[in-house]
């Protein structure tokens, strides 16, 4: 079986296996107590403390254990602002941040806070100049991602540390994808990562607050982890965590090679191996694992339902694969093609005959899903004055531009096509379709139902 969701969740190191093993006979007591037992537990949770510390670069006391990655970020965002309230409530993301960051951002902004969302180039990254940009009197935190966690595109975080440093403004980075591989450059005031991404236990997460950051925990008060997160810790959890840090940290310099090297062999054969495919996210600052593509014509849901079959694991971004039928909000920022999307993320110790494999199976089993979707039928193509409508109103990704890629030959050149769509990934997709075809994207216009889409043939 070919497992390629490492982003997710990557599988329990060995040494994480063995950790975790190990303490459950000693780590049960509470740490808090000074009896035998609880002396033992305090000696196993100071010493994955210290060892998480020296992964990260920071002070034994400047770091606390969370219950998730997520709790880490909510608790440190909601601690930083309120920190700093009497400097302002504005508060700057990028556009591609974790839906963690997002969130929070929103119940910020629901509270009376103000949001700026820097955007980022078509690779997803942002621009330094661009974010210190964003900064005012009036800013009280900035997070930013330092690798993302859809198409692997790491972020320029010294440059926006130096920018924020220079303004006064402290950084929060989610280290979730990339702490596994190296500790974050750059003057950072605050960072939040998660176990299960570097194949600890979930229900793990790291919260660090750099000394002389102002932050003001919320909540009621607790006195376990700097009063930063509450509830009995999970020494076990927190011991395998800190273990198999340290493990997929000595393994890195051997390991994240193979892997790009890896990827890179998926990027370059896939375009050549399936047709009508953008592949996506920074061809040189990526993380070493992740390669993310969109195919043309497919239908995300089905096409991972397929791969399972053959045997991989994957996901996608793509609206197909979503309850709320909107295409992912990364591959929106970025501009990119998001039909038929699939993220490979492949875990440390990955096989090349696996990969190959995938590489074997992939156009198959592209071909089979855009077989399965068909043609549109020639009663929903009509003409309006000069332009050709195509009718795709009801129907979700990726039909919109399967109809239009079927009707774009009966135009003349310099003829207009217009579609008429109510799905929401249209707006991203068409476009995205136009620049890999060479076709010119002429706009949208408001329709009695949904929105009209025009495309201009140029060849």
């Amino acid at each position: 079986m070919g497992y390629f969701d490492a982003a997710s969740a990557a599988p329990l190191h060995p040494i994480a296996r063995q950790a975790l093993q190990a303490s459950l006979d000693e780590g049960w007591a509470d740490p808090a107590r000074l009896y035998r037992e609880g002396r033992r537990a305090r000696v196993l949770l100071d010493a994955a403390r210290e060892a998480a510390a020296e992964a990260v670069g920071c002070r034994p006391d400047e770091l606390a254990f969370t219950a998730s990655g997520t709790r880490a970020v909510h608790t440190g965002i909601a601690g930083a602002l309120a920190g700093r309230r009497r400097a302002g409530r504005h508060l700057i993301v990028s556009a591609v941040e974790h839906s963690s960051v997002l969130h929070s951002a929103e119940v910020h902004e629901a509270d009376g806070g103000t949001v700026t969302q820097v955007p980022v180039d078509r690779g997803g990254a942002v621009d330094p100049a661009a974010f210190g940009a964003a900064l005012r009197g009036d800013t009280a935190l900035a997070c930013l991602q330092s690798a993302n966690h859809e198409v692997g595109t790491e972020q320029p975080v010294a440059e926006v540390a130096e920018a924020c440093r220079a303004a006064g403004v402290p950084l929060l980075v989610d280290a979730a994808q990339s702490l596994g591989w190296g500790p974050v450059d750059g003057g950072w005031s605050l960072l939040t990562a998660s176990a299960h991404k570097w194949g600890g236990p979930p229900g793990v997460g790291l919260l660090v607050v750099r000394k002389g950051v102002r932050f003001a925990p919320q909540g009621p008060v607790d006195e376990r982890e700097s009063g930063r997160a509450p509830g009995f810790e999970n020494i076990p959890a927190i011991v395998a965590a800190a273990a198999s840090l340290r493990a997929v940290r000595a393994e890195t310099a051997e390991e994240a090679p193979r892997l790009r090297e890896l990827t890179e062999r998926i990027r370059a054969r896939v375009p050549e191996l399936v047709p009508d495919v953008e592949v996506v996210g920074d061809p040189v600052r990526r993380l070493p694992g992740v390669v993310t593509f969109s195919c043309l014509y497919v239908d995300g849901e089905a096409l991972l339902h397929e791969l399972d079959r053959e045997g991989f694991s994957v996901s996608s971004g793509s609206s197909c694969t979503s309850s709320t039928l909107t295409p992912s909000h990364v591959l929106r920022a970025m501009g990119v093609l998001s039909e038929g999307n699939v993220r490979v993320s492949l875990p440390p110790g990955t096989a090349e005959e696996d990969v190959e494999r995938f590489l074997a199976v992939l156009p198959g089993t592209v071909a089979a899903v855009r077989e399965k979707l068909g043609a549109p039928v020639a009663s929903e193509v009509a003409r309006e004055e000069d332009v050709l409508v195509v009718d795709s109103l009801g129907k979700r990704c990726p039909i919109p531009v399967i109809e239009l890629a079927k009707v774009i030959g009966d135009v003349p050149v310099g003829g207009l096509v217009r579609v008429l769509s109510d799905d929401e990934a249209a707006r991203l997709d068409i476009p995205a379709w136009c620049e890999m075809r060479n076709q010119e994207y002429a706009g949208e216009e408001p329709a009695d139902k949904g929105t009209a889409y025009l495309i201009r043939r140029v060849s």
